[in-house]
């Protein structure tokens, strides 16, 4: 967007650049509300250009607005992950049992790293439906020859007992340092909690933001309904002496005529700080209660 733009005539590019890219953003945010990191990331991106001098070539700043978005992306992001990782990395010892949830990239970076330093350990990956992420993590980690065990949330209270950390990603780290994350997540570290296992949270600090959750229901995505339906077992082959077998259809496919009913397909939800052990950041290992200054310091930085 930026490399196509022209000034129009009569207008300066600080200016006029600020109100072409909203109609970019807006169109972002009717697809999808915008996530914390990409609103931090539009912060960052439009007080970059309001610090342009109008007197300055065109050429010149689109290059240098270019520029600093590619720096944005490498420092807060693609290093802060290889960051965090290198540091998560070390909190795994040998002989340990570690459970995550559903699929975060900067775990699985983690994991992979412990592995490849030699450390024997072993990965219970939780899940749920209907995403089902856990089984791309449980995958790719099993086909570099780590030990997984992949199960649901049903089976979450059996296979804790053996648990001796979690690691968890985030969607965001609320500033009351509350984690925002895959709905389920809460349920995995209270769980961890009560076995007083340590809850350990791998987050980029383009993720924190100043705002308050104290609840799932206020600030949530909610999904399309039509994924909670399961969708209909094919009939189990056929033979000779047994009847036609048709295909099992859910209760709720047609849920849709039933009055009062309805789907509610929530995609994150908010665990409270006290199940937090740790937050492993770019900037190091930290309290929940820590949030609101490392916002202040990344951001004013």
């Amino acid at each position: 967007v930026i490399d196509s733009y022209t000034t129009p005539p009569g207008n300066s590019l600080p200016r006029h650049l600020t109100t072409h890219l909203s109609s970019q953003i807006d169109y972002l945010v009717s697809c999808r509300p915008l996530s914390v990191s990409m609103g931090n990331a539009i912060r960052s991106l439009k007080l970059e250009i309001s610090t342009i001098d109008p007197d300055t070539p065109e050429i010149q700043a689109k290059a240098h607005l270019c520029s600093s978005i590619n720096d944005f992306i490498r420092e807060r992001i693609t290093v802060a992950d290889q960051v965090i990782a290198t540091s998560a990395a070390e909190k795994i010892q040998d002989g340990d049992v570690v459970l995550t949830f559903a699929k975060s990239s900067i775990v699985q970076q983690t994991l992979v790293q412990a592995h490849q330093q030699g450390k024997k350990f072993r990965v219970i990956v939780i899940d749920s439906r209907p995403l089902f992420e856990g089984k791309n993590l449980a995958r790719a980690l099993s086909n570099l020859g780590l030990e997984v065990h992949y199960t649901l949330t049903h089976a979450l209270s059996h296979v804790v007992k053996d648990v001796t950390k979690v690691f968890l990603g985030a969607h965001a780290m609320m500033s009351n340092g509350r984690l925002y994350s895959r709905v389920g997540t809460a349920l995995v570290a209270m769980m961890a909690k009560e076995i007083n296992a340590p809850v350990i949270v791998c987050c980029e600090s383009v993720k924190f933001t100043d705002r308050v959750a104290l609840d799932s229901i206020v600030n949530n995505e909610i999904a399309p309904p039509h994924e909670l339906i399961p969708q209909p077992s094919p009939p189990p082959p056929s033979s000779p002496h047994s009847p036609n077998s048709t295909k099992k259809i859910s209760p709720l496919e047609k849920w849709q005529e039933v009055p009062n009913l309805q789907l509610l397909n929530l995609m994150y939800d908010v665990t409270p700080a006290e199940y937090i052990h740790m937050v492993i950041t770019e900037y190091g290992s930290l309290p929940p209660s820590a949030v609101p200054v490392v916002h202040r310091l990344s951001t004013n930085g």
